[in-house]
């Protein structure tokens, strides 16, 4: 058997429900994987299934008191979690959940989970109408807003009789999700942009006509989010600049994230960060034109019709293309129609290594969707031609030509 996790210590936090069962199986397959596994049981979990039967399985000291010290020369919840490289909890119920969501620490698993700096996954498992309640929902969304992973109980029928979602993953399944974490942790690591500083910028800007109206455009900030995703996990030093967008930005600690509000707050955030970045994707929609002035106070409705004066922005992308020393710059162009002849015209005029181009009146193309359809064209013509595919995978093709094309430019 190959031992994919090798030298890996994980813990294995087991809460009281009737799939603690299967903790069984998880903590052999981890283990059989090469794994050192630290399992942690609830009070409740030991209802279900014996500290020896895992004990057996993992070939390590069980733990669920922490008053149990039997080493006065360390304090054993802080040892487990400094040496942590992953924290599970499978099965993970509603009450855990919760004590994790606020700061609880009344047991050894979640005085541990408070000490951790490690990534924590959770497996839930509990009823169907426990796991839709609106306080475990926002339980869990608390949780995803701090980083944490979850692994999406599956459908079918539960011990309660019920049949809906809320049964535990099977453990093949989380071994697999698991084995996957530590392949995309070590890509960051030994990632093809590994070393590279890479400014991404998402988002449409907002150009304010006063306080409570603005000029923006359709701009979800996906793209630029797929982008930033990809770049952290082919190991690049991230800084992700947005302005307005529809959904939360990645949530990686390691992406640093800068907000914007107008083009000329984006130009300057850009410019700043210039210099010292390898590649720039400028995959933001930058207002053209603004508002040659801004009320201080609501604009009050008086006549027929209202004139707005309108003037140009500071083109981002002309501005650095003409700053252009050893950076990579790569710009999106969302076109209408004739996409070729005016992103190639972009590509030129604004000095670009590589321009994404995009119809977005194509069905999966447009603004806000999760899917996109780009072809890309370096000064020679086209050299990546995308049909519909999520954004995630647009961006690591792109990346990868990029990176490709960074790493042969130092050879």
């Amino acid at each position: 058997m190959v031992k994919s996790l090798q030298g890996k210590s994980i813990i294995l936090g087991i809460t009281g429900g009737i799939a603690a069962y299967k903790a069984a199986a998880l903590t052999s397959k981890l283990t059989q994987k090469g794994a050192k596994v630290h399992v942690i049981m609830t009070a409740s979990a030991k209802q279900f299934i014996t500290e020896l039967t895992l004990q057996s399985l993992s070939k390590q000291r069980v733990f669920s008191d922490t008053f149990q010290e039997r080493d006065p020369s360390s304090i054993s919840h802080i040892d487990l979690a400094d040496s942590a490289d992953l924290v599970l909890i499978a099965p993970a119920t509603a009450n855990i959940i919760a004590k994790m969501a606020h700061g609880l620490a009344d047991d050894m698993l979640s005085t541990t989970l408070l000490a951790v700096t490690a990534p924590i996954m959770v497996a839930p498992a509990m009823n169907v109408h426990m796991y839709q309640h609106p306080a475990v929902i926002s339980n869990m969304d608390t949780l995803y807003k701090r980083g944490v992973q979850f692994i999406e109980p599956g459908e079918g029928q539960l011990a309660c009789g019920y049949v809906g979602k809320g049964r535990l993953e099977e453990p093949e399944t989380i071994v697999k999700v698991v084995e996957n974490f530590f392949v995309r942790q070590q890509e960051k690591e030994s990632g093809p942009l590994t070393g590279k500083k890479i400014v991404i910028t998402a988002g449409g800007t907002v150009e304010r006509i006063d306080p409570v109206r603005y000029i923006s455009n359709d701009s979800s900030g996906k793209m630029g989010f797929a982008l930033a995703r990809a770049a952290r996990a082919m190991g690049a030093e991230v800084t992700l600049i947005a302005a307005r967008t529809d959904e939360a930005p990645p949530l990686d600690p390691a992406i640093h994230l800068v907000r914007v509000e107008s083009a000329q707050d984006m130009y300057e955030a850009v410019m700043d960060r210039w210099t010292d970045c390898d590649i720039m994707v400028k995959a933001a929609a930058v207002a053209d034109y603004r508002p040659r002035q801004s009320s201080e106070s609501k604009i009050k409705k008086s006549g027929d019709t209202l004139t707005l004066e309108l003037v140009k922005t500071t083109d981002i992308l002309e501005s650095l293309g003409k700053n252009k020393d050893k950076q990579f710059l790569i710009g999106f162009a969302a076109e209408t129609g004739n996409a070729e002849f005016y992103a190639r015209d972009k590509l030129i005029r604004k000095n670009l290594d590589l321009v994404v181009a995009n119809d977005v009146t194509l069905e999966g193309a447009g603004f806000g969707t999760d899917t996109n359809i780009v072809k890309v064209y370096d000064i020679e013509g086209l050299v990546l031609d995308l049909p519909l595919a999520s954004k995630d995978e647009v961006a690591r093709q792109v990346l990868r030509l990029a990176a490709d094309r960074v790493a042969g430019a130092l050879l």
